[in-house]
């Protein structure tokens, strides 16, 4: 033989399984049901994952939507960056690039939107603050996510997904009014 160790003298499957083994093994295999049943019941009944849809669209279609929303819905402007105030129950467009979130939206609260994002460049992340809304935004997808506001103020977006060199300045605002 060539083995640096002599054959074993036992053949391991057969070997009977200890007491305290066989103990783990049980304890490990329920918990490991359990988790399995606990995925889809947190993410139906927890509201642990928002439930979204992902479109593939080329982004000059995109930004055409933008564009006819913002023309629509335009309510003022803070620096050059225009405030939308879309009808309740829209679809509501916005998009990353460029170092910025585009445009600022004005939702009012506890009313439902669709939310679509996208990117002009490069992949994003939208972090949503101090709410913990977390999605990544992908050039040449049109990500669909249903928003419900529960609470009024400034929420800031902030992009989580390293984009370049002036990824530390890619801000952007959400405005939810009574």
């Amino acid at each position: 033989m060539s083995s640096i160790l002599p054959p074993a003298q036992r053949i391991w499957s057969k070997v009977p399984i200890g007491k305290e083994e066989l103990v783990w093994i049980t304890l490990s295999l329920i918990w490991c049901l359990i988790m399995f049943a606990m995925m889809p019941l947190w993410h139906f009944y927890g509201k642990q994952n928002m439930s979204n849809e992902a479109y593939k669209v080329p982004f000059s279609e995109y930004s055409k939507k933008v564009t006819e929303m913002v023309n629509a819905h335009q309510v003022g402007k803070e620096g050059n960056l225009p405030i939308v105030h879309p009808p309740v129950g829209s679809d509501v467009y916005m998009y990353g690039g460029g170092f910025m979130w585009y445009p600022i939206l004005e939702l009012e609260k506890d009313q439902s939107y669709r939310l679509h994002l996208s990117s002009a460049d490069v992949q994003h992340g939208f972090s949503l603050q101090p709410v913990n809304i977390n999605l990544q935004v992908i050039p040449g997808y049109d990500m669909v996510v249903t928003v419900t506001p529960d609470q009024s103020g400034d929420f800031h977006i902030i992009c989580n997904e390293y984009c370049g060199i002036g990824h530390h300045q890619m801000l952007g605002k959400i405005i939810v009014k009574e």
